[in-house]
């Protein structure tokens, strides 16, 4: 996410919280009971649903969403563009030194195999299981937030139900309603907030920045099988990983229709003169050598 993004929601964030400033008073929207009942409730379900290794995995992955930047495509294109050059000037042998300075661990993993000597279909069937179970990896981290994003409105109307029997227990007592009715109004209201404020937002962000990732990856993958099977041309493969990019980004921008004729029958024309540069007169029999050798 960009400084932007956290400047925009900070501020929607704080109008929705300054509306509360046009009802009675703050104070009645704090309850530690409330909070209490629905953030242990939604965190006992969840232990008791998910391993721990998971749960602490999925908390990782959802802070390192926000902290870590994945880089552009545009830099991943040019990364590998300079790496087909200097394979192609060099050996593949000499990308182990490229290999060390990448911080994009898919790429450097991709680049190590390579230098390994991996053949074209043992390294494609290699990035798409690694490629596979990444996203099964983050689908099951997604899917536990969405499941705390369950839990917590549901846990919001158990402690409704709490604070009513409370306050149904001490109906002839007004100390006891007045204890009670804040907490089983307030519950609903923490039990709304963390899921739709706090859990849901975190699900989607993980899965908008996965769906990146996975296609950095599938750039990544494509560059480095054209790589390995020696397709050195920059032209082509700029072409080739450029379709990763929106049109807007491109360096090279579409044609119309009518440049796709004009070079079409370029072309034609160049193949045409090719072949009749090819069909020559066959030397005469009396020609002395080197006139027949030149004439091939």
């Amino acid at each position: 996410m960009s400084f932007m993004n956290y400047i925009v929601a900070l501020f929607f964030f704080g109008l929705f919280l300054v509306s509360f400033l046009f009802t009675s008073g703050v104070a009645l929207f704090f309850n530690l009971v409330a909070f209490v009942i629905v953030i242990s409730g939604t965190l006992s379900a969840t232990f008791i649903s998910y391993p721990v290794s998971d749960i602490r995995a999925a908390f990782i992955v959802a802070l390192n969403s926000y902290r870590r930047k994945p880089p552009a495509e545009y830099e991943i294109i040019d990364l590998l563009l300079e790496i087909a050059v200097r394979s192609r000037r060099h050996d593949i042998l000499a990308l182990e030194k490229v290999e060390e300075q990448i911080t994009v661990s898919f790429l450097r993993s991709a680049l190590g195999m390579l230098v390994d000597g991996y053949k074209a279909e043992e390294l494609q069937d290699v990035l798409a299981t690694e490629m596979h179970y990444f996203r099964q990896r983050r689908a099951q981290q997604t899917k536990l937030f969405r499941y705390m994003a369950q839990l917590a409105p549901a846990f919001g109307i158990i402690g409704t139900v709490i604070g009513l029997i409370g306050m149904l227990s001490g109906i002839g007592d007004p100390d006891v309603i007045l204890r009670t009715i804040p907490v089983a109004l307030t519950s609903t209201l923490y039990g709304l907030m963390l899921g739709n404020f706090l859990f849901t937002p975190i699900a989607e962000n993980i899965s908008a920045k996965t769906a990146k990732e996975f296609m950095l990856q599938t750039l990544i993958s494509e560059g480095v099988m054209a790589i390995n099977q020696n397709q050195h041309n920059t032209i082509k493969l700029t072409r080739k990983l450029e379709s990763f990019l929106t049109p807007s980004r491109r360096s090279h921008p579409s044609q119309s229709l009518q440049e796709i004729r004009d070079r079409y029958q370029a072309l034609r024309s160049q193949d045409n003169d090719l072949n009749q540069d090819e069909v020559q007169p066959k030397s005469p029999a009396g020609a002395e050598p080197n006139e027949a050798q030149s004439s091939v």
